[in-house]
C-alpha cells in the first residue's frame, strides 16, 4: 500500500515578492510571455519571447517590423509581459507597461538580449545576422517597456 502524501498547510499561499526580489526575477534569463491588445475581435495577442532587463530599468524585446505584433504594439502603446518559475515552488512576476521605444535596434540592443540566451560565442554573430537582414521572417524591431506595475506571487510558502 502506498503511503499517503500529506500536503503542506501552506500549499496554496503565496506572498507578494519585495521589489528586490522581483526585478531580480525578472532580470533572470527566462522566455518571456508579452501580451497585447488586439486590434479586431480576435482576443489579446500573447507571444513568447526573449527579453532584456537590468533592476530598475525598462524591459526589452525584440520583433519584426510591420508585422502584427508590432502593429499591436504601436497601436496600443501598452502591453503586459510575464514570466514564471514553472515548478514548485511556483512564481511569476508580471508588468503591466507603456512602451517607451519602438524603432530598428543597434547591434548593442540586440546583444543585451541575446546574450542572454545565446552562447557567448554566437552573440554578435547572431546580432550582425538580424541586422543584415539575415532572418527570413522581417526587419528586427527593438521595444522598450517601462514598467508601470508590478503583479507578482511566491508559492513557497
Amino acid at each position: 500500500m502506498a503511503a499517503e502524501t500529506k500536503l503542506d498547510e501552506n500549499v496554496g499561499r503565496s506572498r507578494k515578492l519585495s521589489r528586490e526580489e522581483r526585478e531580480q526575477f525578472l532580470a533572470e534569463p527566462r522566455v518571456g510571455v508579452l501580451s497585447v491588445i488586439s486590434d479586431d475581435d480576435r482576443p489579446p495577442a500573447t507571444l513568447p519571447t526573449w527579453y532584456a532587463y537590468e533592476p530598475g530599468g525598462n524591459i526589452a524585446v525584440v520583433t519584426r517590423q510591420g508585422k502584427r505584433k508590432s502593429r499591436l504594439i504601436r497601436r496600443a502603446g501598452k502591453l503586459s509581459f510575464s514570466v514564471q518559475h514553472p515548478e514548485v515552488p511556483y512564481k511569476y512576476v508580471t508588468v503591466e507597461g507603456t512602451v517607451v521605444k519602438q524603432e530598428r535596434p543597434t547591434k548593442e540592443e540586440l546583444v543585451s538580449i541575446g546574450r542572454r540566451y545565446l552562447p557567448a560565442e554566437a552573440v554578435d554573430g547572431w546580432a550582425e545576422w538580424e541586422l543584415g537582414g539575415g532572418n527570413g521572417n522581417g526587419e528586427p524591431e527593438y521595444i522598450e517597456i517601462r514598467p508601470d506595475r508590478w503583479l507578482t506571487a511566491d508559492f513557497s510558502g
